[in-house]
Formats: structure tokens, sequence, C-alpha cells
């Protein structure tokens, strides 16, 4: 019986794991989640965009000629975290604070100290929290600081405060329990989540969703699938809430574990689990999971329920669905949906494409790849980091060294975040210069190295070998070498001499 693999459904926990999410949630008042469309989409454009300042702006009294009010500019924080815009959203909370001198709402102390987490790091959340005044020390920023150092995998620090909040009488929520459970599962310490249920029961804990999805999760590291079984089956007994996502969480253990017949009658529960209220994502999960299955008929289905429930498909369902049939290597399905997708997309998203690239070079299909390009190109698109990773490992792979030289020039067409070419790649591009007394490719080769900003000494030999295999010579690169800031040792020395080379 196989252990629980990076599947669907383990990729649903280890978005559950991210449980800032869940104090966010809990933090933000009722009438903030009640915010009409038009205004939440004014503020999450500035917030994608990282305008904070634009948004402070507006904020202001003399802006908008009434008084700022701090449930507006909660709304403003809420939306900059939505889009991960941590730093602004923090400097928007610095404002509120020192220029407006609003008072932080004990709410608002557990949200600024996430925060500062993430912004500042660990020390400056701990130096935050000793200087609160006692009253604002309660189970919401106690909980925040837990959910800190659970974040960074700090076990001892993580344990110490939750006994810490146990004394004060605090702990007994469900969030702590879920974040130190989630902790323990990053460490791969899978008894100690069992553990924390049975300290939850005892302290007659109600527990949720997440804790189920966690729990069954840890036994399925262990192999006792007999165990995840027992959960859910007490989770049922209970009349304990149980969401989609529990299921999503089980159908994927199932098929770790090879129970495909199960993992299907999982997935019918889940399906029948989905409110109007859960959007998409279930919808999205159910086709990777039916593909995982390996039923088409289902993944079809599903796909169907999609068009004709939501009036709008989006391009993340149009994602899955391909990723779907990628797993299934239905070529002509994927290109019937890709084409769906080209002619009513109102974003282009290079994901999609790159799904297709990946099933046209699986299938040796690399013209049919490139084109799709060129004509994604056409429209405006572009492709990214991971088109690039794509071609060069395909090209790569069957010797097409020269094909891949032309991604290797196009990573350095890519923003400097996301350019990079490894190690590995680069000394098997080095030794079939060498073998193939190939100057000129050598040559291109270094050009992009320096654009990517790792160009060393060891190119350098490289590229000296192949000229001195090909019996060619150059005057320019000894400067080179220099205005490369490359330090001229022993070896490269040597090999500039034996070119003719032998400067100063």
């Amino acid at each position: 019986m196989a252990a629980l693999t990076s599947s669907a459904g383990f990729r649903l926990l280890r978005r559950f794991l991210s449980t800032a999410s869940e104090v966010a949630s809990e933090a933000i008042s009722p009438v903030a989640k009640k915010e009409a469309h038009p205004v939440r989409k004014k503020v999450a454009s500035k917030a994608a965009h990282g305008v904070a300042k634009d948004t402070k702006k507006a904020a202001h009294p003399a802006a908008k000629g009434r008084e700022a009010r701090s449930v507006d500019l909660e709304r403003y924080v809420k939306e900059l975290r939505k889009y991960k815009r941590h730093s602004q959203a923090l400097e928007l909370m610095d404002w509120m604070v020192h220029t407006k001198g609003m008072n932080m709402s004990y709410t608002n102390h557990a949200i600024r100290l996430d925060l500062i987490y993430k912004v500042r790091g660990i020390e400056a959340a701990e130096k935050y929290f000793d200087g609160l005044p006692d009253p604002a020390k309660n189970h919401r920023t106690y909980g925040a600081l837990l959910n800190c150092y659970c974040s960074s995998r700090k076990e001892e620090k993580a344990t110490d405060i939750y006994r810490k909040m146990d004394e004060l009488g605090i702990s007994s929520s469900t969030l702590p329990i879920n974040n130190l459970m989630s902790l323990y599962m990053k460490l791969g310490q899978h008894k100690k989540v069992a553990s924390l249920f049975e300290e939850m029961k005892a302290k007659n804990i109600k527990p949720n969703n997440l804790t189920c999805c966690v729990l069954m999760t840890s036994y399925a590291a262990l192999n006792k699938i007999d165990n995840v079984e027992e959960v859910l089956k007490e989770m049922e007994e209970r009349n304990y809430v149980l969401g989609w996502s529990a299921y999503s969480t089980l159908a994927s253990i199932y098929l770790s574990a090879g129970l495909v017949e199960k993992a299907e009658s999982a997935l019918k529960k889940l399906e029948g689990l989905v409110q109007a209220s859960d959007g998409r994502q279930p919808f999205d999960f159910l086709m990777s999971l039916y593909a995982s299955v390996g039923n088409l008929s289902e993944v079809n289905r599903v796909w169907d329920v999609v068009k004709d429930t939501f009036p709008k498909v989006t391009n993340t369902s149009y994602f899955s669905m391909l990723q779907a049939l990628l797993k299934l290597n239905d070529a002509d399905r994927m290109k019937q949906i890709f084409e769906e997708w080209e002619s009513n997309h109102e974003c282009y998203d290079a994901k999609l494409t790159n799904v297709m690239t990946r099933a046209h070079l699986k299938n040796g299909m690399a013209k049919e790849a490139e084109l799709l390009w060129e004509k994604a190109k056409e429209k405006g698109g572009n492709f990214d980091s991971k088109t690039c990773e794509l071609f060069l490992d395909h090209y790569m792979g069957t010797g097409d060294m020269k094909s891949a030289l032309n991604w290797v020039e196009n990573v350095t067409k890519l923003p400097k975040k996301t350019a990079k070419l490894d190690q590995e790649k680069i000394h098997e591009f080095s030794k079939y210069f060498e073998e193939q007394k190939d100057v000129e490719g050598a040559d291109r080769f270094c050009r992009c190295l320096r654009m990517l900003g790792c160009i060393d000494g060891k190119a350098y030999e490289s590229l000296l070998r192949t000229y001195l295999a090909a019996g060619q010579t150059s005057r320019s690169l000894r400067q080179q070498i220099k205005d490369d800031k490359i330090e001229i040792c022993y070896d490269i020395g040597k090999l500039l001499k034996r070119m003719g080379d032998k400067g100063r």
C-alpha cells in the first residue's frame, strides 16, 4: 500500500495548512464580508497593482469630503492582504495608527501582528506582541503569534505559546489546535497529530473540516487507511459538518493507496456536498481526481456541469480541464478545449498554453508546440519561465542542443527574477559545445550567461577549450574576461597561452 503522494487532495491540504487565512477570516468583521462588488473590485484593482499610496489618499477625508471610517480602511487592508500585498497592508495599518490616531481593536492587533511577521520577520512580531497592553493579549493575538511560530516551523516556541494559552484558558478553540496539527504535518511528526486530536476530544473542542483533513492525511502518511476511515466515520456519527474538501482529501488518499472504487465513491459524496457558495473550485478538483482514476466520461460530465452551472468558464477551470485531459492523454479533446478557450478568453494565461505545450512535447510534436507560441505572440501572449523549462528539457532530452540554445536565449528575455538556468544545464551545454567544437554556439551561450548574470570562470574555461578544439583563436577573450570581472586564474591563463595570448 503506497504512502500518500502529492496528488490533488494533498495539494488541497497544503493550501489548508496555510492557516493565516483563517486568522484573517476570523478577525475581519462580518460587515466587511458583505462589501458591495464595485467597491471590492476597485480596491482589489489597486491592491493588485501595489498602489497603497493611492489607496491611502482615497481613504483620506480631504479626498472624499468625509471622515475616513475605520471600517473602510479595514476593507482596504483586507483586500491588500487578499492579493498578498502584505507590505502595503502593513503600511496602511501603520498610517491608521500613527497619522490618523485610530485605536487598534484586538482584532486589528492580531492582523497587524500577522503582517509584521510576513514583512519584517518573527523577531519583529515577537517584539510587537511583547509591547501590547495586557488586555490586548487575548485569544486573538496569542493565536496570531502561535500561527507565526507554526508558519516558521518553530516547534518549541509554538508548543510553549500553546501551553501558555492553555494556562490562561484561551486555547479551547479549534484554530490553535489546527495550527499545531498543521505544524506537525509539515515537520513529518504524524503521530503527534493524533495525540492532539485526543486532546481536542478531552477538552470537548469541536473539530472542523480542516481538523478532519489534517488527521486523515496524517494517518495516510503512516499507511493507516483503516484509521483514516475511522476518523470519517467518527465525524459523521457525531454529526460534525464536513465540507466537500474532506471527501476530496479522502479520495486522494484512496487513490494513493490504489483503492480506485473507494476513491470514486468518495468523489460521489464530494459532489453531493457542493454548495452554490463553494464556487468552481470543487469541480476543478473533481475533474482532476476523476482523471487520476482514469474516468474520462466523468471528467467530461463534470466539465458539462461547470459550463451549465456558471455563466462564464474561467481560465482556472479551463486549466483544470486541460490538466485532467493531459493525465488521460486525450490529445484530440485537449485540442478542442484549448481552441474553445482561445476563442473565448478575456485574459491571456500562459499556464494554459504551457499545458498544451507539454502535451505536444510528450507526444514528440515539437513543431506543433513551437507554433502554439508563435500564434500566442501574434495575439499578444508571451511565454514564461515554465515554457522555457518545458522546451529546454525536451530538446536537451532529445539531444537537439541547437534548438535548446534558442530557448536559452528566450530565457534571457524573461524578467530578471524568473530568468534562471541551473548548473546542471550549464555543464551539459558547455560539454556539448566542446565535443562538437562549436565556437559559434559556445559564444552565443556565454552571451546568454552574461545576460543572466551567471557567467563565471568555469564557463570561460569551457569556452577557451572549445576554441582550442576547433583550432580557432580570439584576441578579445582576455579583455572580455576582465570586463566580466572574472579572475584570470592559473587554468584560464594556461588556456589563453595555448591560444597564443600571452597577455600581461
